[in-house]
């Protein structure tokens, strides 16, 4: 695979993020432009050789069927030669040099031992009954790469509406639609953590203490370290991998951030927990 650019998807929310994992790609050697999918309309100013990306024609479909915006990565699958990784990654490895070897359509992460959120009830029917080892080709949408462009763009459309449950209605998140749309474009899919190239985890949270001690063999080495769901301050060695490409304010603003985040969802639960009690004591007379 001959990498042509790296792709995310950002908002001005997750700016911090976005900006660590830049400069750690930089920091690989990879000078390949970086494209980013606006995930809304807050927009922050990028860095050089990086520019905002939309396909008209996806992005107004997608709007028109008000989808989750994170179904926006679906783009990515009508173009050629890319990595594609949410913004709470970090990159150990030059991504051109590791995928040179690979063809078709490559992720690095361990869902295989857990799909779940990965599928929905219709789209497991549809992987169980191509093969029994299903959950093999099962990945996070966080991180993937890719050598083919998968459909032209009204097939796209038309195949998500085939299966619109799984690739357009779902509230959440867009992994059940991107692992279903890959997996019916018969696309070969390898996953770098699985035998023969067995590589370590790319996930932050198989990693509680020391990190590097499972590094010791660079070719199985991790090319990247994903939060995807993991707290990246919760004061484990290998969150400094993202702290460590903050700047002394920037790690003073992400602190800002992380306490009004609390703040915000300990609040609602206050107050649910408030009602439960009035309701309690109503039921019981008082």
């Amino acid at each position: 695979m001959k990498l042509e650019r790296i792709i995310t998807l950002a908002n001005r929310n997750v700016r911090l993020r976005f900006a660590a994992m830049e400069r750690s790609l930089r920091a690989t050697g990879c000078g390949l432009p970086l494209a980013v999918i606006p995930y809304d309309e807050q927009r922050f100013e990028l860095p050089e050789n990086a520019a905002w990306w939309e396909l008209p024609d996806v992005q107004g479909w997608l709007a028109s069927e008000r989808t989750h915006r994170a179904i926006r990565k679906y783009q990515c699958l009508t173009i050629a030669n890319y990595q594609y990784v949410d913004t709470d990654v970090i990159f150990l490895r030059n991504p051109e040099e590791v995928l040179a070897a690979h063809t078709g359509f490559v992720t690095s992460c361990c869902h295989w031992r857990d799909p779940a959120h990965t599928t929905t009830e219709e789209s497991e029917k549809i992987l169980s009954a191509k093969s029994t080892t299903w959950r093999k080709t099962t990945f996070n949408t966080g991180q993937f790469a890719c050598d083919r462009a998968l459909y032209r763009f009204e097939a796209l459309k038309q195949t998500a509406a085939k299966f619109e449950a799984t690739c357009l209605r779902l509230p959440y998140h867009e992994q059940p639609g991107m692992n279903l749309l890959v997996n019916l474009a018969g696309v070969p899919i390898t996953n770098l953590t699985l035998p023969p190239h067995a590589m370590e985890s790319t996930w932050a949270g198989d990693y509680a203490g020391d990190y590097e001690k499972y590094w010791s063999d660079a070719q199985r080495k991790p090319y990247l370290i994903h939060w995807a769901g993991t707290p990246m301050d919760a004061e484990r060695p290998i969150d400094k991998l993202f702290y460590n490409y903050l700047t002394a304010a920037e790690k003073a603003e992400w602190a800002a951030q992380e306490a009004a985040r609390r703040k915000t969802k300990a609040a609602p639960l206050g107050g649910v927990a408030r009602r439960v009690k009035r309701a309690l004591k109503k039921l019981a007379g008082r």
